[in-house]
């Protein structure tokens, strides 16, 4: 075991007490607030060095030399490596795609690709190391047309194996006839924009030499055991000399489950024997992780004059950029997703991930059903104003309930009350009327760019429809390993996972469970790190269920231990004997004892793995699958206001109704629909990495812009309860749905407000007053 660093992780005592149920004080939330927590890149440790990463300015170019002796030259440099210091395997990636290099070595595939690292006594000196890395490039042009890479056999390949990373087809019913019986047909082209992640907390972490070889790895990451299964065949190394501990994570969002830095610190900690330190900057922060997909998506719905869904023709076009990372599991939710919560009888779905030389896209919130539900729910407003309906009243009527199918010929089993959720979102009382009186609640704020004049209000609404935890067939599980004991006198339950608190509030909620549980009010939650089973990741909305099943499981373990010490020091049977408030009742004789002199100086430790209910793949050809573990929904109403004369909006209101199952912790379930439809009104507004010829244009917070406080409105919650039966406590997943829905209902209300059809995001103010301007 190798030195520890300043400002490691540490046990965490959750203060306070509180349940399942309960919204106890985040042990972290203080810290945050006052700039006292440690995050990875306040790690420190005596002797470190500083590693950086040299990237390609071109998005294509093949490399013809690669010259580090000036560099190594440079004074205060240990250390400077390119693709032939890898030590084990040259290529890592998700999902066993194994497609993108350590480091690049014949040709770079996309701007910022990494070439080579250089290890220096301070962050300054490895940055001009870099400066002085000659490479010699033959600059090709980059191939960034997505729609050419699917479908033009003549089109360049960005990649050996191809540019089609997959298609996935859907396919119900018959839609050529139902085409012929359509009384109403609408269509409609959209897109959506590159996003990114926007975490406040860049890629950073530290590699410590350990004894025999090995590393130890302090990194902010969402599935430690994921990374070790790539960093070990690229070190060449064992994955048992690697140590991995999780440290503080600013944000994820989906950007951390790709590799960053790891791999390099550690090549770089294994060459010099000291430690690496690296901490990208906010520039290369853009370049080091993967973004959302962007997506081009054709759309044909034909109902019914009276708006009932005959059919849907669609068409989704997801653009991966150079390397695979999630496109495949990204292009699944789109597929099976791309009609949402709606029954539509005959169905053809069409969709198809790629690759090209623009940014890597992979997982971000929402994860493919983003995209798709932008324009299913701009196709649903479309049918509306064509059928002469409401917008709520056509969702109504076509709304998916407990027992409809998907598209994928899923069942729903568990209670979707769509229906109803969108009543109670139109029922909601409506902000006040616009009050020109004070200029900070209209379009343009403060700057007065107006006084209401050319200032309209619009209404939209948008329902999201969100897969929790991992499908298609995969054996999703989390493991946790509880451990209960006395300490000074008091039962201690300590709580051992792998699973990453990324800012979700996981810390808070596995205590809680062990409390619920237990009895027991003193909780230690040991930090995350590879010394237990693998949590999986943190993403698709699925800690609370996976690693809070994995807790409940390992506690109920527990329990039954203590009962049965219990009963063996009592000499009662033990099914006469349970745990109730810490104590060990008697079914026949009242308490027994306290867990704290059952226990003694004896320890019942228990490891359990927790496995949610089994899913099927996809069928290649129909699309047809049990895929999905299970089904959350937020619905969205937006109201809005817009100067349609300079084309700025105000979001005035976001109310949000939303199916949990079972509220764990109110305080962060509500800081998760906060945050999900902040994220949803950065895209719908303001969000887009801009990219030309496969460069990015605004790699800083100075241009790619995010929603601040002034821009988020006072939002309305409705939170419901209807327990999902197969899932703990009967939760639900909440932390994406959110994300989903509340874009396609603040562009609504902006086409509500203005009559613009609207089929980007971001709605950017140029498409707001575009048919306005004179002409010339």
């Amino acid at each position: 075991m190798s030195a520890i660093p300043v400002r490691a992780p540490r046990d965490i005592t959750v203060p306070g007490g509180g349940g399942v149920g309960d919204s106890p004080p985040r042990p972290d939330g203080t810290l945050k607030v006052r700039g006292e927590f440690a995050y990875s890149s306040d790690l420190w440790i005596d002797g470190m060095l500083w590693g950086a990463t040299l990237r390609s300015p071109h998005p294509r170019a093949k490399i013809l030399s690669i010259d580090t002796s000036a560099a190594l030259a440079h004074p205060g440099v240990a250390a400077v490596l390119t693709h032939e210091d890898v030590p084990g395997r040259k290529h890592f990636g998700l999902d066993h795609t194994w497609d993108q290099p350590v480091l690049a070595f014949e040709e770079v595939r996309h701007q910022g690709e990494a070439i080579a690292l250089v290890a220096a006594d301070h962050p300054e000196t490895a940055r001009r190391a870099l400066e002085r890395i000659r490479i010699e490039y033959e600059v090709l042009e980059p191939l960034t047309d997505a729609r050419r890479a699917a479908f033009d056999p003549a089109y360049p390949q960005v990649q050996p194996r191809g540019n089609l990373a997959r298609h996935q087809p859907v396919r119900a019913g018959d839609v050529a006839a139902a085409k012929a019986r359509a009384e109403v047909v609408v269509r409609g082209e959209y897109q959506v924009g590159i996003q990114d992640q926007a975490f406040l907390g860049p890629e950073s972490g530290l590699a410590v030499p350990a004894e025999g070889g090995g590393v130890d790895l302090y990194v902010a990451t969402q599935w430690m055991h994921n990374d070790l299964k790539q960093i070990a065949p690229c070190l060449g190394l064992p994955e048992e000399r690697i140590r991995m501990t999780l440290s503080g994570v600013g944000g994820a969002f989906g950007g951390r489950e790709d590799l960053s830095m790891q791999i390099h610190a550690a090549m770089l900690a294994l060459r010099t024997g000291r430690p690496i330190k690296i901490v990208y900057n906010r520039y290369e922060s853009f370049f080091g992780h993967v973004h959302r997909h962007p997506a081009e998506m054709r759309y044909e719905y034909g109902a019914t004059r009276d708006g009932k869904l005959l059919y849907a023709d669609v068409e989704i076009l997801l653009d991966g950029g150079a390397y695979t990372s999630a496109t495949m599991n990204v292009v699944g939710n789109a597929a099976s997703l791309g009609v949402g919560p709606y029954v539509i009888p005959n169905i053809k779905i069409d969709a198809y991930g790629v690759h090209t030389n623009n940014p890597p896209c992979g997982a971000m919130r929402g994860f493919g059903a983003v995209q798709a539900c932008f324009a299913y729910e701009s196709m649903m407003d479309k049918l509306a104003d064509a059928c002469g309906l409401d917008p709520v009243t056509v969702r109504q009527l076509n709304a998916a309930s407990e027992g409809s199918r998907l598209a994928t010929g899923q069942v729903i089993w568990a209670p979707l009350p769509m229906a109803e959720m969108l009543q109670q979102a139109r029922e909601l009382p409506m902000p006040a009327p616009l009050d020109t009186g004070d200029i900070r609640n209209l379009p343009g704020g403060a700057s007065q760019t107006t006084h209401g004049e050319g200032v309209r209000r619009g209404v939209g609404y948008g329902v999201g429809l969100k897969n929790i935890c991992f499908s298609e067939g995969y054996d999703d599980y989390s493991t946790a390993r509880v451990r209960l004991e006395v300490i000074g006198g008091r039962a201690t339950a300590s709580v051992h996972t792998a699973a990453a608190e990324v800012g979700q509030g996981l810390v808070t909620l596995q205590a809680q469970i062990a409390r619920t549980e237990l009895g027991v009010e003193r909780v230690v939650i040991q930090p995350a790190d590879n010394q237990v089973g693998d949590a999986g990741s943190s993403s698709a909305s699925r800690q609370s269920y996976m690693t809070g099943g994995a807790v409940m499981t390992a506690c109920r373990a527990v329990r039954e231990g203590v009962l049965t010490l219990a009963a063996a020091r009592s000499g009662r049977p033990r099914d006469e004997l349970s745990l109730v408030g810490g104590k060990v009742v008697s079914d026949i004789e009242g308490v027994l004892a306290t867990i704290e002199n059952v226990l003694g100086d004896a320890v019942v430790e228990e490891t359990r793995e927790y496995h949610h209910r089994p899913t099927t793949g996809m069928d290649a050809v129909t699309g047809e699958g049990d895929s999905h573990t299970q089904l959350a929904m937020c619905v969205h109403r937006a109201v809005v206001d817009v100067d349609v004369e300079l084309g700025l909006v105000k979001v005035v209101e976001l109310a949000a109704v939303q199916d949990v199952g079972k509220i764990l912790n109110r305080l962060s379930l509500e800081g998760q629909i906060h945050g999900g439809s902040a994220q949803g009104l950065g895209l719908a507004m303001m969000e887009e990495i801009v990219v030309s010829g496969g460069k990015v244009r605004n790699p800083s917070f100075t241009d790619y812009l995010i929603p601040t406080i002034l821009d988020m409105p006072p939002m309305r919650l409705e939170i419901l309860e209807n327990a999902d039966p197969r899932a703990p406590y009967g939760l639900r997943g909440a932390g994406e749905p959110p994300t989903l829905s509340s874009t396609p209902a603040i562009v609504a209300a902006i086409r509500d407000a203005t009559g613009l059809a609207l089929t980007r995001v971001p709605v950017r103010p140029e498409h707001l007053t575009a048919d306005r301007r004179p002409a010339g």
